[in-house]
């Protein structure tokens, strides 16, 4: 129902909370998602996938998956996705003013980052 919404500073280093979307897969919500990509010049979407606890794709992640054959057409920008597991858990531990969802998504995205960085 709600999807989080994070970028990173130029340098690809720092991710933050952005803003959280409501229903993302109506034309409303995704409509939204594709201007945010347009605003901030996004390179790459990274698209958190949530997986079942044993790392099997479940009625979620299929949904997750569906959305993203959806929006591919809609835009060139690349999308890659990411396991989502336990992101909303630790941005419900460290906190912060932004929205659960939107923490949740900078966890995904700075973990992405630092992992890009230590290749």
């Amino acid at each position: 129902a709600r999807t989080g919404v994070a970028v990173c500073d130029p340098s690809g280093t720092l991710a933050r909370p952005l803003e959280t979307i409501e229903r993302i897969g109506g034309k409303e919500g995704a409509a939204r998602l594709l201007t945010l990509l347009a605003e901030h010049e996004v390179e790459l979407l990274l698209v958190g996938l949530p997986l079942m606890p044993d790392g099997t794709h479940g009625d979620q992640a299929n949904a997750t998956m569906a959305f993203v054959g959806r929006l591919r057409p809609q835009t060139t920008v690349p999308i890659a996705f990411e396991d989502e597991r336990f992101t909303s858990a630790v941005a419900a531990v460290k906190g912060g003013e932004a929205g659960l969802d939107a923490r949740a998504a900078a966890e995904l995205l700075q973990g992405w980052l630092d992992r890009q960085g230590a290749a």
